[in-house]
C-alpha cells in the first residue's frame, strides 16, 4: 500500500514511519510542510498524494496549554481532522485517526468500551472528541484509534521526565490519583499496523495491558532504571495546580481488538523494560 503519514517527525508518526515503512511505500508530512487548520493545503497535500492510506498523527497534545489556548487547540484537533477528513474522502481514500481516553469523564469503575459516552472534562479531550465527531460524519472508511499515556523515543514523555528530575533532584512526587494504562509507542505502531493490513474499520482502543496510577508507573521506571536512591512520594492531583483536570480512571477496554486480530497488546511493565532497555 502506499501510505501517507501526517506530523510523522512526532513520537508516534516515527514509529509508524519506521514500522510500516518495512513492507510499505511510506511518505511522511509534517508542520513545515502543510497546515492542517487550512482545507486547501489538506486537499492539495492529500489530493496529489496518490496514497491509500492517509493517517493522521498530527495533533496538538499539550494538555494543560489547550485550557489556555483554546482556540489553537480546537483548530488543530477538530477543524483539523475535518480537513483532512474531507481531503480523503474526496481522494477516495482511508484516513487512520488517533483519539484519547480523555475522551471519558473518568467516573466509570471498569475499562471503557467503544461504544461508551463521551464526556470530556478538560480543552483537550473536548477539541480530540470533536475531531471524533467530524470523522464519523464526513467519512465512511476511516479507522478510529483511542490510546492513552504514551511514551516513546522519539519525543518528550513521561518516562524521560521522571528519570531527568530523579537524575537531577533524587526526589519525587507523583500523582497517585490517576489510573489508565501506559502505553510504549512501538507496541501501539505494531498494533495499527495489523489494524491497516487487515482492513479494519470503526472505532478501536488500543493501549498495552494492565492498569497503574502514575506513581506506580513512576516506581517501575525508577526500578527499572536502577535507581533505588531517590526518594518518591504520592501526591493528590490538586497539589499539582494544573490548569487542565484529569480523569481519575481513563483506562480503555482492548476486547474488541484481540477479538478482531486475534491478538493481544503486552503487559505495560514488559513494553516499559523494553523501553528502558532500549534508551540506556
Amino acid at each position: 500500500m502506499k501510505i501517507l503519514v501526517l506530523g510523522y517527525k512526532g513520537m508516534l508518526g516515527t514509529d509508524l514511519v519506521n514500522d510500516l515503512g518495512g513492507t510499505h511505500d511510506v511518505a511522511g508530512k509534517d508542520i513545515e510542510d502543510f497546515d492542517i487548520t487550512s482545507a486547501s493545503d489538506c486537499r492539495d497535500l492529500i489530493g496529489q498524494s496518490g496514497a491509500d492510506v492517509v493517517i493522521n498523527a498530527a495533533a496538538y497534545t499539550n494538555v494543560d496549554g489547550c485550557e489556555t489556548n483554546k482556540t489553537g487547540c480546537f483548530s488543530a484537533n477538530a477543524d483539523g481532522v475535518k480537513n483532512v477528513a474531507l481531503a480523503c474522502r474526496a481522494s477516495g481514500i482511508k484516513l487512520v485517526h488517533f483519539s484519547t481516553d480523555y475522551v471519558f469523564d473518568g467516573t466509570k469503575n471498569d475499562p471503557y468500551m467503544e461504544d461508551d459516552a463521551c464526556s470530556p472534562i478538560n480543552t483537550y479531550g473536548s477539541s480530540k472528541l470533536k475531531g471524533e465527531e467530524y470523522l464519523k460524519e464526513i467519512s465512511d472508511n476511516y479507522l478510529l484509534i483511542r490510546t492513552s499515556w504514551l511514551y516513546g523515543k522519539h519525543g518528550k514523555n513521561f518516562v524521560g521526565s521522571i528519570v531527568e528530575r530523579a537524575e537531577k533532584t533524587g526526589k519525587l512526587e507523583v500523582v497517585d490519583d490517576q489510573t489508565g494504562s501506559p502505553t510504549y509507542t512501538v507496541d501501539l505502531s505494531a498494533a495499527v499496523k495489523v489494524l491497516i493490513e487487515g482492513d479494519h474499520r470503526g472505532v478501536f482502543h488500543l493501549t498495552n495491558r494492565g492498569t497503574c496510577t502514575w506513581y506506580q508507573f513512576a516506581l517501575k521506571i525508577l526500578e527499572y532504571r536502577d535507581m533505588r536512591n531517590v526518594s518518591i512520594a504520592p501526591i493528590q492531583s490538586t497539589q499539582l495546580g494544573n490548569c487542565a483536570p484529569r480523569p481519575e480512571y481513563s483506562v480503555l477496554s482492548c476486547r474488541k481488538f484481540a477479538d478482531a486480530t486475534h491478538r493481544t497488546m503486552r503487559f505495560w511493565q514488559i513494553a516499559l523494560k523494553d523501553y528502558m532497555a532500549s534508551i540506556r
